[in-house]
């Protein structure tokens, strides 16, 4: 296949899976419910945190930039923060505790009951961000889960699931950030 066919073959892909999320009411739903979830934390105060691994932690970086500094609207700041961003935190709890609790540990310090974590995860199965997800549970954080088409383990420790139809890594971030930036836009509009 010639690179012309090729560069057609991954947009075709892409948009069959864009077409997938189109036909799946229940995801459609989910994200309806994404959009409330943030909605409601941002009206009361809350904060809503990002987390994810390589790629997914560009796109949970990317989105937290979205609602902390604007999408659409010249408005106030809404708080949001993507959790890998500092990095003398990261490695230091990486190599004097564990890579798995890099998340869990920092929720535990900074966020409090009504704010929001969203992870980011292609496989649903990042065991930091599970392990974060465990500590949400307990101090009553609702969770919203960005995955690939089994959910992972995620699965069953989010609150909101937002499983793309596929099982190809660029796919799937590709359209988890094509959801994030419908939250974003919606969310924004709720508020604003």
């Amino acid at each position: 296949m010639d690179s012309k066919g090729k560069i057609k073959q991954r947009l075709t892909e892409h948009q069959q899976t864009i077409d997938r999320i189109l036909a799946d009411e229940h995801l459609l739903q989910q994200v309806e419910q994404a959009v409330a979830v943030i909605t409601d934390c941002f009206r009361k105060g809350g904060k809503v945190y990002f987390c994810g691994n390589g790629g997914s932690a560009a796109d949970a970086q990317h989105l937290a930039a979205e609602f902390s500094g604007k999408f659409y609207l010249d408005r106030a700041v809404l708080p949001a923060e993507a959790l890998h961003c500092n990095t003398s935190y990261l490695t230091a709890v990486s190599n004097d505790y564990s890579f798995d609790i890099i998340y869990a540990r920092l929720i535990c310090g900074i966020a409090h009951e009504g704010d929001v974590l969203v992870g980011l995860s292609t496989s649903g199965n990042s065991s930091n961000i599970l392990k974060a997800f465990e500590v949400c549970r307990e101090k009553n954080i609702q969770t919203i889960g960005f995955t690939g088409e089994s959910g992972g383990k995620m699965k069953g420790v989010s609150d909101v699931l937002l499983n793309i139809p596929s099982t190809d890594t660029p796919r799937i971030q590709e359209a988890h950030i094509t959801i994030g930036h419908i939250l974003c836009e919606m969310v924004e509009a709720n508020i604003f």
